[in-house]
């Protein structure tokens, strides 16, 4: 176990593994953390392995995770199991999927066979109708408000000290209003919101594992396959891309979720989803640096604003809002090529 007089939770944290594994005696081993105030770990017994979530009731609720790994398990996805759950205390005991993310092992040679795999999963995922015992938030209007604002307060406000001026603030609410009304056009289904190569994993047995679900809503189609193919923790050619959301978009409509849409159409929401995806990446990135203290996402924002550039500059719609963007924020090098997330 650790032990660490100063972790009230963790002390909490150990007693109640004591209390739920098959043996009081195991070794406790923090895992590298992410955006959120989860933290994760790694119990190892004599001949078993298990992964904690402690999720401090006041900040996360645990019970989104335990409803939606329920019901994705009973699709057929590998989700973590579920072996114990405190909602008081906002602990988890689950399934060790192992350590093999798609960010580690993701090259040229291997990327086509990965992302085939990743996106073959995505229509079994979106016809999930029901989650019972949680109810799915709609990606509405007020929800994409609320990332809007957080690229306007920390991206824009914040980390570049941007103040609009009236005619800037009058093209940035025209952007908004397109971008939303443009996504409120997509046939809805169930999203995973974070299907990106920092919470997929390459299985033993051949199987993709997904992690990271609890946010998922009712959205547009195209959301989760923006985010695992214009991720923001590894970039690949435009082309490449664009060959991959055309397979895409045949599995979408083979499946019956998409109809009378043409592929033309698809990749025009698929691009403005992108732009409004990477613009709310972008005020979290910043936030997380300067309201939580972790920098190192910082070295995803070049990469992140990449994407709205080149995308911008595709569609007439977005011309001003690209020469804003040239404006304030030059593209840079670094979100150009393939790049590293951070850990």
């Amino acid at each position: 176990m650790l032990a660490n007089i100063q972790d009230p939770r963790l002390i909490a944290l150990n007693s109640w593994l004591q209390a739920v594994l098959p043996t009081p005696h195991f070794e406790l081993t923090a895992l590298r953390g992410d955006a959120s105030f989860r933290r994760y770990f790694r119990a190892k017994l004599a001949d078993q392995s298990f992964i904690v979530m402690d999720a401090p009731p006041a900040k996360e609720n645990i019970r989104p995770f335990v409803a939606i790994a329920k019901a994705f398990a009973k699709l057929g996805i590998s989700v973590p199991e579920i072996f114990a759950s405190d909602f008081t205390q906002g602990f988890l005991l689950l399934t060790d999927l192992g350590d093999a993310l798609y960010l580690d092992l993701l090259n040229e040679k291997n990327v086509d066979h990965l992302y085939e795999k990743a996106l073959a999963i995505l229509p079994r995922l979106q016809i999930c109708s029901q989650v019972p015992e949680w109810q799915l938030p709609n990606f509405d209007q007020e929800l994409i408000l609320k990332e809007w604002q957080l690229f306007h307060q920390w991206h824009l406000s914040t980390h570049w000290r941007v103040e609009p001026n009236t005619q800037e603030q009058y093209l940035l609410t025209n952007t908004f209003e397109f971008l939303l009304q443009e996504i409120l056009l997509q046939p809805r289904v169930c999203v995973h919101r974070d299907y990106h190569s920092r919470n997929l994993l390459s299985l033993n047995n051949g199987a993709v594992g997904v992690l990271d679900f609890q946010d998922a809503v009712w959205g547009p189609v195209a959301y989760d396959a923006v985010s695992l193919l214009r991720d923001c923790y590894i970039v690949w050619p435009r082309e490449q891309v664009m060959q991959w959301v055309g397979n895409y978009y045949e599995q979408t409509y083979e499946h019956g979720l998409i109809k009378k849409i043409s592929r033309d159409e698809f990749v025009r929401g698929f691009d403005l989803l992108g732009v409004q995806r990477h613009l709310k990446a972008l005020g979290i990135f910043t936030r997380l640096n300067y309201l939580y203290g972790k920098p190192n996402y910082l070295n995803d924002v070049p990469r992140t604003l990449n994407y709205v550039l080149q995308v911008s500059e595709d569609h007439p719609e977005l011309k001003k809002f690209h020469q804003f963007l040239l404006q304030n924020f030059p593209p840079s090098p670094a979100g150009i090529g393939q790049g590293e997330g951070p850990t």
